[in-house]
Parts: structure tokens; C-alpha cells; sequence
């Protein structure tokens, strides 16, 4: 979420607040989607400050209250901005507020509380739906472009190692969505795209629903585009105080999803594992701890 026009008379004025009064202006600045969803009090709480503190600032930007300020980050959560540019600078306000090693803080807090929030009940059950579905079809079809793509990559290259039932919807010449047209109902599409949505990849996801696939969908928000076309949805923030929003937790459940599937093969994942093992040291795949060839050994104290 953009931070809405009223974040540049905090930042314009912040330097004439009392120190309090800036605690309760930082936490406004550093947390947009708090403010529109928590009440007062509870923000009051989080900012480590008093209510009243938080209706000193209302008031000190024009309002009676702290309703209008709640509303006017309520209104750009609904309506968000996707573009970069606009990102941007409210990051360069906050970097210029706080300075670099501030914001860096900020996002591991941020990535920080995204992550724990992934062990929540409902989410380990959707992980575990979408597990069993993916280790039942014949074929897993796996969807990422822009910078959704790494996560595609890496869920099929896991499941790459315990079987040959992955195939990446990727290829040069934008050839590697082609594939999708052999998938049918015994298979699963794994599809991944967050704001800004990407177009084709809601295209592709488009044509498997009208076959009949299923698709297990991994996205930003349970009633995202690509969420209203799945079968099950695993949803995650994505939101950053910088301009780039974070992929980090996608990453971490499609890993996690990965594994759960391989953990369903059993003793066919161990052959499949035993396999890979034997294949790479065959070849020499991975580099191993030896001496130097100039080195010379240690003479043994006598």
C-alpha cells in the first residue's frame, strides 16, 4: 500500500512534534496497514505510547479525531498503488527520516513478522491440502513469470529430485506455456503471481480452469485473481517498507510445500534420492574438501 498524501505533512512537520507525539507519528509512517485495520488504542499499545498521544497527532494534522486518519489508510489499502515510482519515494521519505541502517531494520522486522505469521493454523492446513493434491496428480505443472519466477523454479526443481512428474512453464521465445495445453484433470497446476498481477500467467491459469485442471494458487491475498481460479489458495503479505514488495514468504512455502509433497513419496523418494546422490558423484557435481596440490603435509611433532 502507497502511504497516503497525509504522510507527507507528518514527514514535513515531524521535526516540530513533541517526542512522544514522533513515536506515534513513526509507527503511523512505518505501519499503513495497521493503522487502517487496528483501533486506536491497540496502535497506541504497538506505538508504545498513550491514546491520547495518538489524538495529539491526529489533531496536530488538521483532525478532530483519529478516525480520519484510520480512514485515509483504510481508502489506499482499498485502492492501491501499484506503480514503483510511487513506492519509491515513500521509501526515500522513511530512508531520509531514519537513515539506511533504519530502514534495512525495518524490513527484517517486516520479513521477520511475515514469516511467523506462516505457522498459523489455517495456513499449515492449506500447506497440507495442497501437498496431498500435488502428490496425487500425474503431473505437476509449475507457473511463475516476472519475479514470481524463482519460486515456480525452485518448487519444481525439489520436486525434480524425488520424480520427473514436474514440468516448469518456462522456455525462450515464450514457448514454455505451451506445455499447459497437454495438462487435464488427473494433473495439478501450481501458479504464482502477486501485485502487480501478472496478465499472462492469469491467462494460462484461465485455460487450465476451463479444462478441468486444478490449481493450487500462491498469491498475495485470498481474494486476488489468481485466488478467485483456484482450487486451493495459499495466500501470504507481501508488503514491504521499501518500493519492492517482499517474495520471501512465497519463497519459504513453495520450499516448504515442496518438501511436504516429497515427504508423501516415501520409499519412492528415497529411491528417487538414492538416485540423484549417486548420479552427482558419479559426475563429480559437487565440489569436495582436498589439500591443495602445493600444499605440503604437516611434519608430525615429535
Amino acid at each position: 500500500m502507497e502511504t497516503p498524501p497525509l504522510a507527507d505533512v507528518i514527514i514535513n512537520s515531524f521535526d516540530g512534534y513533541s517526542a512522544e507525539v514522533r513515536k506515534a507519528a513513526r509507527f503511523v509512517l512505518d505501519n499503513p496497514r495497521d493503522v487502517a485495520l487496528l483501533s486506536m488504542r491497540e496502535q497506541a499499545r504497538r506505538a508504545g505510547v498513550q491514546p491520547s498521544t495518538m489524538m495529539r497527532l491526529a489533531k496536530q494534522l488538521g483532525f478532530e479525531g483519529f478516525d480520519p486518519v484510520r480512514d485515509a489508510y483504510a481508502d489506499a489499502m482499498r485502492n492501491p498503488a501499484t506503480s514503483f515510482e510511487g513506492k519509491a519515494r515513500d521509501q526515500q521519505r522513511l530512508q531520509d527520516l531514519g537513515g539506511d541502517q533504519a530502514l534495512a531494520a525495518k524490513i527484517v522486522a517486516s520479513v521477520t513478522r511475515q514469516l511467523q505469521s506462516l505457522s498459523a493454523a489455517e495456513q499449515l492446513v492449506r500447506l497440507s491440502d495442497a501437498a496431498t493434491l500435488l502428490a496425487g496428480a500425474r503431473r505437476v505443472y509449475c507457473l511463475g513469470l516476472r519475479a514470481s519466477h524463482p519460486i515456480a523454479w525452485q518448487l519444481n526443481y525439489i520436486l525434480s529430485l524425488v520424480g520427473d512428474k514436474s514440468v516448469l512453464l518456462d522456455d525462450i521465445a515464450n514457448t514454455g506455456s505451451d506445455r499447459i495445453r497437454f495438462a487435464g484433470k488427473e494433473d495439478v497446476l501450481f501458479a504464482v503471481t502477486v501485485t502487480p498481477y501478472t496478465q499472462l500467467t492469469l491467462d494460462i491459469v484461465d485455460y487450465a480452469h476451463k479444462q478441468g485442471v486444478p490449481v493450487v494458487a500462491l498469491t498475495d491475498s485470498p481474494v486476488s485473481p489468481l485466488a478467485k481460479r483456484a482450487t486451493i489458495t495459499i495466500a501470504t503479505t507481501t508488503e514491504s517498507p521499501s518500493f519492492y514488495h517482499s517474495m520471501t514468504p512465497a519463497f519459504l512455502l513453495a520450499e516448504i510445500l515442496a518438501v511436504l509433497v516429497a515427504g508423501q513419496g516415501e520409499k519412492e523418494t528415497l529411491e528417487a534420492l538414492r538416485q540423484v546422490d549417486s548420479y552427482h558423484a558419479s559426475l563429480g557435481t559437487h565440489a569436495t574438501t582436498r589439500p591443495h596440490p602445493t600444499a605440503t603435509p604437516s611434519k608430525e611433532i615429535q
